[in-house]
């Protein structure tokens, strides 16, 4: 199984620079001039794939020898990086090679969009600078159009406070055999790392520990978060379709007009880019990033990418109960053109299972007893009127086996979309799975007062756990299974993780059950 996969994707490319190459020291710039004659390791960060087509995918890595310094330890000049894809794990059946410059601008980083490859198949990847490659990758490219895939295995997955504790939820999740992994926010926190590092014990340097707001902040916080060993493992076994929350900002973030702001947000969008498995064509533009997408599954599956921050209405963030300002009509959480793309794409879908991949809670979940009401205002619950408009759009037009995937809140919930939520009568439109953080919060526990609460006050909510993990799912035409997959802690990399709950959601069969 996996595990094996797993020990090679982590060891290979360290094997494969001293079999093939003799580890040669240095790393060439665009002009052929080798810089630093020293051993060093270019490829700390590991490698990605992303975004899946029946004939490419996006591959990543960046060159930072010294992740914790500026500009990585690297050269302020452009290098050259060699990339191949093979159909097997030692290269000896290379199909596709080039090379990209890695420019210092973009943090030396390194996005090919690979196209001409076959479509439903599974490749191997790696790159090279000067004597040195990079560990192997495994990806695989999406079905072709129209084509009948008998399952596909996803992984969906958000939430790694880095000093909340360590990753064996990716540990896991790399060695599961999974199609493609879905991360759905809150890569990176922004707020101070405490001296002691918090519960790793890792302190790091000064410069690195700040609240984010410049540039140079977020990358050098994306470079401590991308040395985790599990998080690269889990980038090297499948190809991630990512977006972003809050934390990649700052907590509970909106658009703000003042000046400070908007710099602070392009510096924000420009360090994610850079250090994502995205195309070029998602490169922000200041403040402007391109997020929202659509991506199929052959005839099995459409998965439609949302972006719940950056179009939405004010909104003081908290809990507490519904109110005029919640209720407004004009209020959105995802913009005008945003849930027009849903209605137009789902509408048109001719997919077994319409799938929203997306940030936060979209079914209330009202975690005061009794009669008071209080719930997450920076939820689709803090903007009912646009949920309202989504969701009913959605019934309107008939579409079948709605599923929306969701991270954010730090607890595992599964549960029914209706129509009317103040009606237990009224349809039922689509279900919801949340899976819980990776590591955000700590441990957490099985169940709490908080859990049992919203179980209790919600008739929709089906399933509610609040521990750490993931969730992984097999999709076939017949039936959509989730597994959720939690950690027994995170105060040790090397935790078991284990199924606690699996669920299951029936094709034309509204509602989820055990």
């Amino acid at each position: 199984m996996a595990a094996g996969r797993r020990r090679f994707l982590t060891g290979t490319g360290a094997a494969a620079a001293l079999a093939l190459s003799g580890g040669l020291a240095g790393v060439a710039t665009a002009d052929g001039r080798a810089r630093g004659r020293e051993r060093r390791d270019p490829f700390t960060l590991g490698v990605a794939s992303g975004d899946p087509l029946p004939d490419g995918v996006v591959l990543w890595t960046r060159l930072a020898p010294e992740p914790l310094e500026p500009y990585g330890g690297m050269p302020r000049s452009a290098v050259q990086v060699e990339w191949q894809v093979a159909e097997d794990e030692r290269f000896r059946r290379v199909v596709r090679a080039g090379s990209a410059t890695a420019r210092p601008e973009y943090s030396h980083t390194v996005h090919v969009d690979v196209r001409g490859l076959r479509p439903w198949r599974h490749y191997h990847y790696r790159f090279r600078v000067g004597g040195q490659l990079s560990p192997v990758g495994r990806t695989r490219t999406a079905p072709s159009p129209g084509t009948e895939v008998p399952a596909l295995d996803l992984a969906f997955a958000s939430c790694q406070n880095w000093t909340a504790g360590f990753y064996p939820a990716h540990g896991d999740l790399a060695a599961r055999d999974h199609d493609v992994v879905f991360f759905l926010g809150d890569y990176i926190y922004e707020n101070p790392i405490p001296v002691d590092g918090g519960a790793r014990g890792q302190q790091v340097p000064a410069e690195v520990g700040v609240d984010c707001v410049t540039l140079d902040d977020y990358r050098l916080r994306y470079a401590l978060y991308k040395q985790d060993p599990d998080l690269k493992a889990a980038h090297a076994a499948a190809p991630w379709v990512v977006t972003l929350d809050d934390h990649e900002v700052e907590n509970d973030w909106a658009p703000r007009d003042s000046a400070e702001w908007v710099v602070r947000q392009a510096n924000a969008f420009r360090a994610y880019w850079e250090h994502m498995p995205l195309r070029w064509d998602r490169l922000p533009q200041g403040p402007d990033l391109p997020l929202y997408r659509r991506l199929a599954f052959g005839r099995l599956a459409e998965f439609s990418v949302l972006d719940t921050r950056q179009y939405r209405s004010h909104a003081d963030g908290g809990w507490r109960a519904p109110d005029a300002d919640t209720l407004d009509p004009a209020r959105t959480l995802i913009g005008q053109a945003q849930e027009r793309w849903i209605l137009d794409g789902l509408g048109a879908s001719s997919a077994r299972w319409n799938v929203l991949a997306q940030q936060v809670l979209m079914m209330p979940t009202d975690a005061a007893a009794g009669a008071a009401q209080s719930v997450a205002m920076g939820t689709w619950s803090g903007y009912s009127a646009s949920r309202d408009r989504v969701l009913g759009g959605l019934h309107e037009r008939g579409v079948d086996n709605l599923v929306v995937l969701t991270g954010d809140v730090h607890a595992n919930f599964a549960g029914d979309l209706r129509r009317d939520f103040g009606d237990p009568s009224s349809p039922v439109v689509g279900s919801e799975l949340v899976c819980t953080s990776i590591s955000s919060d700590g441990d957490g526990a099985d169940a709490d007062d908080w859990t049992r609460t919203i179980l209790a006050e919600n008739p929709h909510v089906a399933y509610a756990n609040h521990e750490r993990g993931y969730v992984s799912c097999r999709i076939t035409p017949r039936e959509w299974t989730a597994h959720y997959r939690v950690a027994d802690t995170v105060t040790r990399r090397d935790a078991a993780v284990r199924t606690r709950k699996s669920l299951v959601i029936g094709n034309g069969v509204a509602g989820i059950r055990d």
